[in-house]
């Protein structure tokens, strides 16, 4: 049995699963769509997303006057469509995650802007804001755990801290959510089905230009179970009072994995990037990993 109680010697900040919609996602969103706003405004704006993205996307339409297309699929949970549609966006689900990246380059070709959930610059560099907001409010931090799902999110928060502060980034995916640590083992892109529990994670591949930043910026990837993603979710949940995402979660699960290594003057960040997690959902989880 977990001990119960606050986890010692932590201190629970502005975590990103207090955004508006949930995840750090309407960082980078709003900074694609405000560089093009005119063309978004005139041409609407298109999305391929599991769930994060697709409701950023979606909001940052509605605040900014743009019609919002998001392309998702079949398996995307409900609470993520009520969501998405909430925000006023046309969700199409679509076979695959695939299918939707290709029927969204139909739709780009009509003219609407497509706003990548992680392969455009704009959007990394939208997500990089909270690289900075980690400074400020972690001066003297000296390692960040972050979970890659395409990699815009570590891309650009490595690239905001790093330019400022020498820190060791770890990068963390799970089991069948994990593109990146299989690219960078082979030494190019590597395409997968995604088949982890934490969807928000499970892009088909990495893209060229966040596989680089991977190499440049991470000292490694962490690759965890989903177990263990629920089993630090729950520890989350009852000693932080915080729900999070196995997305999210397995960052504290890549970092109790490496909790010898660190000193006792280590400033260690994980990064909670969502917490759009559906109460069917997570009894679901319990139910499948932990009730043995």
């Amino acid at each position: 049995m977990r001990p119960r109680g606050p986890i010692p010697n932590t201190t629970i900040g502005q975590a990103e699963l207090f955004q508006t919609t949930g995840a750090f996602k309407v960082r980078g969103a709003f900074n694609k769509i405000l560089s093009e706003l005119q063309h978004a405004r005139r041409s609407g704006v298109v999305a391929v997303s599991g769930g994060n993205h697709a409701q950023a996307v979606a909001y940052a339409g509605r605040v900014l006057g743009c019609r919002t297309v998001v392309l998702t699929h079949r398996s995307t949970p409900r609470n993520y469509l009520d969501a998405t549609r909430g925000y006023g966006a046309e969700v199409i689900q679509l076979e695959d995650i695939s299918e939707a990246f290709a029927k969204a380059h139909d739709y780009e070709e009509q003219g609407m802007l497509f706003v990548h959930p992680f392969d455009d610059p704009l959007v990394m560099a939208g997500q990089g804001t909270l690289g900075l907001e980690i400074l400020e409010d972690v001066p003297g931090v000296t390692d960040v755990f972050v979970s890659i799902g395409g990699g815009g999110l570590m891309s650009g928060v490595a690239v905001a801290i790093r330019s400022q502060k020498n820190v060791r980034f770890r990068g963390v995916e799970t089991e069948g959510a994990d593109a990146t640590a299989l690219s960078l083992a082979a030494g190019h892109p590597v395409e997968i089905r995604p088949s982890s529990i934490a969807q928000t994670l499970g892009a088909p591949s990495a893209a060229p230009r966040t596989l680089a930043m991977a190499k440049e910026h991470l000292l490694s990837v962490t690759v965890v179970s989903d177990k263990e993603a629920v089993e630090a979710l729950e520890i989350l949940l009852e000693r932080a009072k915080v729900l999070t995402e196995p997305a999210a979660s397995c960052t504290l699960a890549a970092a109790l994995r490496a909790k010898e290594r660190f000193r006792p003057d280590c400033h260690i960040v994980l990064i909670l990037c969502g917490g759009n997690l559906g109460v069917e959902d997570l009894c679901e989880y319990h139910a499948k990993f932990l009730e043995r």
